[in-house]
């Protein structure tokens, strides 16, 4: 059983028109938000429910503070009632939508699908930071030193980029779009140096082996004033540069404690790294996909912990926010930043950029405060936090371009916004962690 409170302010996007002069919450509006608040608690659900039954008991004002009481029925149905004061206004009881009514339905309807990230298009790819590459990076880095091992690099880069063409046509469209000119053979080579190193590099991280790198950083009062106010805040990064410098940047700070929220075969990868290393200095890492992930962040923002997220992929068919990026509208999870807006937490954007040789420069920017009042409704504060996080981190592509590794079609599927119109309102998306990665 779970309880949590819920607003549905008077800018909501849904109460426009409706009533004029009485406005009443619709039904289907308190459906939508008591699904994102139960799902932000219970974390991954179905992607969709049907509705077992409903009854709306009182009529609901925008503004009123409701109670919501929830409850996860053993066959998985969702038992939930809604209170004002103690009085009910509305009970009923969802049924999770099997895969082939939701692709019925898509099929029926498909005017009514809204957008949502082809997590599909990485997803279906083996990540070439591979188990079997990563044991042999292990070895070399470990029994050679890292001259020689960065040595080797250049031929394992070489190997990928002779032999992964559809990654290294992927590549070449991003770079395009990033440097505002046609890639030469050494840009397109160049990213792909960089990604072989950041991976080695994450081994000599998690070994604790930091006097091998150089890392200077920019923004790190932002981690200190949080950290001193005793909650700890979302970091949210992309795969740009070296997410696992985060957990580097916060051992320089006395007291500053991160973990790592990711799915459990990235987790896995990182616990293939770690190896026979010390399991006291291990990062601390929170498997995604559970019932208990939810459970698990919250904790650990109360304890004062930073978590840390990459939200530029999506898992599965999760629903996501059209944004412009890089000159053409791209899909970005709404998933995290829904997850921070129902923890009411603060939001950072943190990216670790490669420079070159052991260099890496980290920059940490204000994305968001959930935990402060706003006038604007939730759905606008979490749409206009996706804008800037694809702000940041478009301005940091441009910067340092070949810190970009996503080497599939990052375009692929986003519907257009129009030229100059602004991007449709984040559909929902309750279950906070889903649509992140790492």
């Amino acid at each position: 059983m779970g309880s949590v409170t819920l607003t549905i302010g008077a800018d909501h996007p849904a109460l426009v028109g409706h009533f004029p002069g009485a406005p009443i919450v619709p039904g289907v509006l308190l459906l939508d938000e008591m699904v994102q608040a139960a799902e932000a608690q219970l974390g991954p659900a179905p992607l969709h429910w049907r509705i077992g039954s409903a009854k709306f008991l009182k009529p609901v004002r925008p503004g009123e503070t409701l109670t919501l009481e929830h409850e996860l029925l053993p066959n998985g149905s969702l038992r939930f009632s809604l209170a004002r004061g103690g009085e009910a206004v509305a009970q009923g009881v969802l049924i999770p939508a099997t895969a082939t009514a939701q692709a019925d339905d898509a099929r029926r309807h498909p005017e009514n699908a809204a957008p949502r990230a082809s997590g599909a298009q990485w997803t279906a790819e083996r990540e070439r930071g591979s188990s079997t590459l990563l044991k042999m990076m292990i070895w070399v880095a470990l029994r050679l030193g890292r001259p020689p091992a960065r040595a080797i690099l250049y031929l394992i880069a070489a190997y990928f980029f002779a032999f992964a063409p559809a990654a290294r046509r992927h590549a070449r469209e991003y770079l395009r779009r990033a440097l505002g000119r046609e890639p030469s053979a050494g840009d397109r080579f160049r990213q792909v140096f960089a990604f072989a190193s950041t991976i080695l590099d994450r081994l000599y991280l998690l070994r604790q082996r930091f006097e091998l790198l150089e890392v200077s950083a920019e923004g790190e009062e932002l981690m200190r004033a949080v950290a001193a106010s005793g909650r700890g805040a979302l970091l949210l990064g992309a795969h740009l540069g070296s997410f696992e410098m985060m957990s580097a940047v916060g051992r320089r700070q006395p007291g500053v404690r991160v973990a790592m929220a990711m799915y459990e075969d990235n987790a896995n990868r990182v616990r293939t790294l770690f190896g026979a290393g010390d399991p006291a200095t291990a990062p601390q890492v929170i498997p995604l996909g559970h019932l208990e992930a939810m459970l698990r962040i919250r904790d650990c923002l109360s304890q004062g912990v930073f978590v840390g997220m990459l939200a530029d992929r999506s898992v599965g068919d999760s629903p996501a926010q059209v944004v412009n990026f890089l000159g053409a509208p791209a899909l970005f999870p709404s998933g995290p930043m829904r997850a921070a807006a129902a923890l009411r937490c603060r939001v950072l954007f943190i990216t670790c950029l490669y420079r070159g040789g052991n260099r890496y420069h980290v920059v940490f920017r204000p994305l968001a405060d959930f935990s402060q009042p706003t006038r604007a409704g939730r759905e606008r504060q979490v749409r206009e936090a996706i804008e800037r996080y694809v702000a940041l981190l478009e301005d940091h592509c441009r910067s340092d371009p070949w810190n970009w590794f996503n080497f599939y079609d990052f375009w692929h599927g986003a519907p257009s916004t129009g030229e100059g119109a602004p991007p449709p309102p984040a559909p929902v998306d309750g279950e906070a962690p889903r649509g992140a990665s790492v």
